[in-house]
Formats: structure tokens, sequence, C-alpha cells
């Protein structure tokens, strides 16, 4: 486990210990997605039992960044620009299969799922800017959207596979990515 911490100074106090889920609701995210932060190293926790528990202070510190994005992060985000490409050379056909597959997707979505397909079905009826700004989004609620993405499929596997390739070359996380 490598978020697990066993030094004393980072070990949280009392009643400062927060839940997976109770740290979702304060990030505005899915429960999943926390258990993912502290897997990645991205969230300290520690364990009472066999539960993780995160400290109330790096779930506000992780709230308020915006700007540090983990690998996965970067490359989903990397891709939502290549999306928003696609949606801004042809934005009704890529916003009208956007809403089809968003149909196909509600009836197995569940919990803070459904709720970020709400949230698009109400940005992909905005105009075409804010579908282009929610898809390259770099906050928490970005990040969620990218998730849960009715644009999934938008891409063909040949197109992602030469964006996934190009962001793998320019990547400022990877040591060979700086140009």
């Amino acid at each position: 486990m490598r978020g697990l911490t066993s030094d004393p100074a980072l070990q949280p106090r009392g009643d400062e210990l927060l839940t997976t889920g109770e740290a979702a609701k304060i990030l505005n995210c899915t429960r999943q997605h926390v258990v993912n932060l502290c897997e990645h190293g991205d969230l300290p926790f520690t364990t009472v039992g066999t539960h993780r528990r995160i400290s109330r202070e790096n779930v506000e510190a992780l709230k308020t960044r915006t700007d540090r994005l983990s690998r996965d992060e970067r490359r989903s985000l990397w891709l939502g620009y290549v999306v928003a490409g696609t949606v801004a050379t042809d934005p009704d056909r890529t916003i009208a299969e956007a809403l089809g597959r968003l149909q196909t997707m509600r009836p197995h979505a569940r919990g803070q799922a459904r709720k970020w397909l709400d949230e698009w079905e109400r940005i992909l009826n905005t105009p075409v800017d804010r579908v282009l700004a929610a898809l390259t989004d770099r906050s928490l609620r970005g990040r969620e959207l990218r998730q849960n993405s009715p644009f999934a499929g938008t891409l063909t596997d040949e197109h992602r596979r030469i964006a996934v390739e190009a962001w793998q070359s320019h990547d400022i996380g990877n040591p060979r990515g700086r140009r």
C-alpha cells in the first residue's frame, strides 16, 4: 500500500480522520477515485483494521490542488484535448453521438457515475465552447467528468493509439518527453 504512512508527524489526530466515502463527498468525486488516489500515492492514508482513513487536512489540500496531475490524469487530459479537436471540427455529429452514448450508459450507472452522466447531459446541451472547456478542464471536476465520459468511442483505435504515442513522447512527467 503505497500511501500508507507510519510517520507520527503525518498521522492524523483523533477526529480528523475521514473514511474514503467522507473524503469523496468533500472532493466531489467517487469513493473509488479516492481509493485510487490512495493506492497511487497521491493521497496519504493510514489504516484502521482493514479500512483506509485519511486526514481531513490532506483531503482539503488535495481539494485545492488543481495543477498536479497523476500520469493517468495527464494521459486522460491529453486525450480530452484530442476529443475536443474532434468536437471542434464536427460538433453536431460528435455531440449527438455523445448524447446517444449517455442513453446507453445510464442503465448501468450507479451512485456518483450517475451524477456525472447527468452533468454531461447538462453540458452537452450548452454551447460548444462549454463542452470543449469540460473536456479540457484540469480541476477535480474535469478529472471526474473525463472518467465518466460519453465520448468513449469517439476516437478510432488508430487515432487513439497515435494520440497516446504522441502523449508519451511529450508528457512532462516523462524525462523522455521534455523537449
